[in-house]
């Protein structure tokens, strides 16, 4: 029957990868709080009703870009450092925005800030996933040069997740055979490889955390993460935006 929800998910632990752009408002800076509510109450639904561990990877391109301050001639690992940091800030925007709906997180960072947020320990983290707690995690693999996608790749398999989730914030709901906003021909991939991801240059994720995924054999799935529902339907099985494996 349509609108009845499976009970149970495809995976039992994944790894929710979200853009700090995502976040952000209409000018692409800062936070909107209506998105921040609307994908904290789906991830505490989904994560209740399905009896699935939960594990958030952010980025922080809403209040910095490593690669802005480098291309303006800042060292690139100074640079990358200030993004730590600002994945950091969103992290701590997420824990909020659970709690108020009732979702019990854990924000883990690879920078340490003991005033602010755990430091991300692996059995540490999966402790508080065997609880029901939705953990955080923040300053990307707490090393420059390294994106938070690879970060996410790298935190999926130290704790044993089935899936990364990838969520896009620009309205494209997967992987197109080229930017479906400048290519009105463009078509979207139910399926692809990871080989193909890498050979075509489908710029979904950048290629070390593609290689990573694909050598610790750990599936992507590519969807429009601000389509209200979209993570729930993913967990229950059905065919959402583009699957990497």
């Amino acid at each position: 029957m349509a609108g009845v929800a499976s009970k149970t998910s495809r995976w039992k632990r994944v790894v929710l990868k979200l853009s700090g752009e995502a976040l952000a408002e209409s000018t692409g800076f800062g936070l909107d709080s209506d998105v921040l509510h609307q994908i904290a109450t789906e991830v505490h639904e989904t994560r209740r009703d399905l009896d699935v561990d939960i594990a958030v990877v952010v980025g922080g391109g809403n209040f910095w870009r490593g690669l802005k301050g480098a291309g303006q001639g800042m060292d690139q690992a100074q640079a990358d450092y200030m993004g730590m940091i600002a994945t950091v800030m969103n992290a701590l925007a997420l824990q909020d925005a659970f709690e108020r709906v009732g979702q019990f997180s854990r924000v883990m960072t690879a920078v340490e800030m003991p005033k602010v947020a755990e430091p991300y320990i692996r059995r540490r983290a999966e402790r508080h996933l065997e609880k029901g707690r939705i953990v955080i995690l923040a300053g990307g693999t707490g090393n420059p040069f390294f994106t938070t996608d690879t970060a996410a790749a790298l935190r999926a398999a130290e704790i044993s997740a089935q899936a990364i989730l990838k969520g896009t914030h620009s309205g494209v709901d997967g992987i197109y055979t080229a930017d479906p906003k400048l290519d009105k021909t463009a078509t979207r991939f139910d399926q692809i490889s990871y080989i193909d991801v890498i050979s075509k240059g489908l710029k979904v994720m950048d290629s070390t955390a593609i290689t990573f995924c694909m050598d610790n054999k750990i599936p992507i799935v590519v969807f429009n993460l601000l389509e209200k529902g979209n993570v729930r339907k993913i967990l229950e099985g059905q065919q959402i935006g583009t699957y990497v494996g």
